[in-house]
């Protein structure tokens, strides 16, 4: 069942929102040759305390998952596509890095994932996290009220296609609001004009993964979590939480703006 929020739950997603954001940016301008995974995933967690916030993916644990996740932070490496787990691994000149955080404040949860490159960056994966970044916004620009969600996964997939990039075949974005997870699914590819028709006060989370090797397969690692491409081609994960109101869709998770500054290591 999908749940229309008020106006004024959806402000108080956005101040959840702009949590995730910040610990985003902390992680964002902390990560550098050198740097572990694990102190990646200090920062954001030090940011989420200091507002005051609780983390939806630590201890988190979903029916295919062997283990409780360990962490506030999903920190994948180059063919890892979601889900990659901190650890000690030292970040080298030229990795492709996604971060995925979440932060629940007030009872109300925000979403969100970046893509970037450490050091010094590979021509294709520049492109590849463009062109991850033009899917995201084509899907937020889609999400008004009148359309549906398959106009979002249209939207989504005709630019991840276009590029010649693969798709994951069953992961995509989500419904969330009380709880991370909710109704309905956004798929990153669809037919126009299908499914759930979108409406004032839905809220969703947007999040298009790019395969760079064109192909959709995937596969779980030892560890139960990570998602890596079959190919061993490197990926690009970005996501928003998008509020879908009568003005057009209000992004909750926006970093525009934010100077973070991250603690001495």
């Amino acid at each position: 069942m999908v749940e229309l929020k008020t106006d004024t739950s959806i402000d108080a997603m956005h101040t959840a929102g702009r949590v995730v954001a910040r610990a985003l940016t902390a992680a964002r301008n902390t990560a550098d040759v050198g740097v572990s995974l694990l102190e990646l995933d200090e920062v954001a967690h030090a940011v989420l305390k200091d507002a005051g916030a609780g983390s939806p993916f630590l201890g988190y644990r979903p029916s295919f998952a062997p283990t409780p996740f360990p962490a506030v932070l999903c920190a994948s490496v180059n063919d890892a596509i979601v889900h990659g787990i901190p650890d000690g691994y030292r970040l080298r000149d030229g990795d492709l890095v996604s971060l995925d955080c979440g932060a629940t404040l007030g009872g109300w949860a925000g979403d969100s994932a970046i893509s970037f490159v450490v050091g010094t960056p590979r021509a294709a994966d520049v492109t590849l996290v463009e062109t991850a970044e033009r899917a995201l916004a084509a899907g937020i620009d889609a999400a008004v009220v009148g359309s549906h969600i398959g106009d979002i996964s249209h939207a989504i997939g005709t630019v991840c296609r276009a590029a010649g990039y693969g798709i994951m075949d069953d992961f995509g974005g989500h419904g969330i609001g009380r709880q991370m997870h909710e109704d309905p699914g956004v798929p990153n590819e669809g037919r126009p004009g299908r499914g759930l028709p979108l409406r004032h006060g839905m809220v969703i989370a947007i999040e298009p993964m790019l395969i760079a090797g064109g192909r959709d397969d995937y596969h779980a690692a030892a560890d139960g979590w990570t998602l890596r491409t079959n190919d061993g081609s490197r990926a690009a994960h970005v996501e928003h939480t998008v509020a879908i109101t009568d003005s057009g869709p209000r992004v909750l998770t926006s970093r525009d703006g934010l100077q973070v500054q991250t603690r001495a290591r």
